[in-house]
């Protein structure tokens, strides 16, 4: 997007280099990334940075308004209601599309938010070896707000651990030794000291959770919590049954509260208008279909994974939602061919991490990561057998 450093990097590249880079990226954890590590990072002007952050902060001025608990009462499955939830979410994650307007002019479009976690410890270790093997400007950073490796680490410590042992605070997964995103769950005890506890392994006394290493059992105070309990409702009903000591009057505190990853999701985007975020509406509150309907794609709010998304809509799909209040309609946005590769370009999605310190009044941008792509959506299944696609992060300009 930076067209002088695209083409710096892209005359400088070769596959030796790239090579010796994924060999050091995956033996830090040997057999623990379990997807495609593209082969170039994204450039991001001081332009396009500025109207990403623009658009966050818009959101974030909606889930910061003293209603948005109300307004946002019935996000939350009937089936999953986790007690002792905060007023805030620790963790925010924002989406956008590298996209292309009508007027041919690049701009960042909304497609996902999520109050939960990302990858927040695996991207230090991308953007070091990344930096170091491509020489990237110094001139250039994966953070955001002037954080630096230091001062992003000590904010995350300080929101996961917070001032409680390390040994009672766990990472919880459901399986976690077997998720395609496992190497930030070890990037994370590196980091934060903290032990990764998995679902199944959870002992409850009273309202008190233990885990137990080497014999001993050890109190849980703190859950940094990565179940995503949409997953969890695919699983075997032994698993399920296990899920339920969740539900539980639990004397633990939650970071995030299971409770955001609903409250900001698809389910916020009808309340949010902004430039760049796409116009998007509850399926029950719609009195007319729109004319244009192929620029429109169909979205159920409860789904893992992207399941039930419905991107060529037709009359006949809308009429055959039987739930109407559990789905939105959305303009489609148009992917830009941005990112320039030996072959043909690829297009990008940029995540951007926000960090919500409790106390604070609001949450702060603090890094990223991207994901390219040259097939019709992002996502492995649209890339396979593609190079200079997958995994990868921004450099802003400074």
């Amino acid at each position: 997007m930076v067209t002088a450093l695209r083409k710096w990097f892209n005359d400088n590249y070769s596959k030796e280099k790239y090579e010796k880079f994924l060999e050091e990226l995956k033996g830090k954890h040997p057999g623990s990334i379990d997807f495609r590590v593209a082969e170039t990072p994204v450039f991001v002007d001081k332009v396009f940075t500025e109207k990403i952050l623009s658009a966050c902060e818009s959101i974030v001025d909606v889930i910061t308004q003293p209603n948005f608990l109300a307004i946002t009462k019935n996000a939350i499955p009937e089936d999953i209601q986790i007690k002792n939830e905060n007023v805030f979410s620790h963790f925010i994650a924002f989406d956008f599309g590298i996209c292309e307007n009508d007027k041919g002019e690049l701009e960042p479009q909304l497609i996902e938010m999520q109050g939960f976690p990302s990858l927040f410890a695996y991207q230090i270790w991308h953007d070091e070896l990344t930096t170091r093997h491509f020489n990237i400007p110094d001139t250039y950073s994966a953070y955001l707000n002037g954080f630096n490796k230091e001062s992003y680490l000590q904010l995350l410590k300080e929101i996961i651990v917070k001032d409680v042992p390390a040994e009672n605070v766990i990472l919880l997964e459901l399986l976690p030794h077997e998720q395609k995103t496992r190497v930030d769950f070890y990037c994370t005890e590196d980091y934060m000291g903290i032990p990764i506890v998995c679902l199944t392994d959870l002992i409850l006394e009273g309202k008190k959770l233990f885990y137990e290493k080497d014999g001993k059992k050890i109190e849980i105070k703190r859950i940094y919590n990565r179940i995503i309990f949409d997953d969890l409702h695919q699983q075997s009903a032994e698993l399920q049954e296990k899920g339920k000591i969740l539900s539980a009057e639990l004397e633990v505190e939650w970071v995030p509260h299971p409770n955001w990853f609903y409250r900001i999701s698809k389910y916020t985007l009808p309340f949010i208008q902004h430039p760049y975020v796409p116009q998007t509406t509850f399926l029950d509150e719609i009195k007319e279909l729109p004319e244009d309907l192929e620029n429109y794609v169909l979205k159920p709010l409860f789904s893992f994974a992207g399941q039930g998304v419905v991107i060529d809509v037709s009359p006949e799909d809308i009429s055959s939602v039987s739930d109407p209040h559990n789905w939105i309609l959305q303009r489609k946005v148009k992917y830009a061919d941005v990112i320039e590769t030996p072959d043909i370009p690829a297009k990008a999605e940029i995540r951007i991490f926000y960090f919500w310190k409790e106390g604070e009044a609001r949450p702060v941008a603090t890094f990223n990561l991207a994901r390219l792509s040259k097939g019709k959506m992002i996502g492995v299944r649209y890339n396979k057998d593609k190079e200079w696609v997958g995994a990868s992060h921004v450099y802003f300009e400074k």
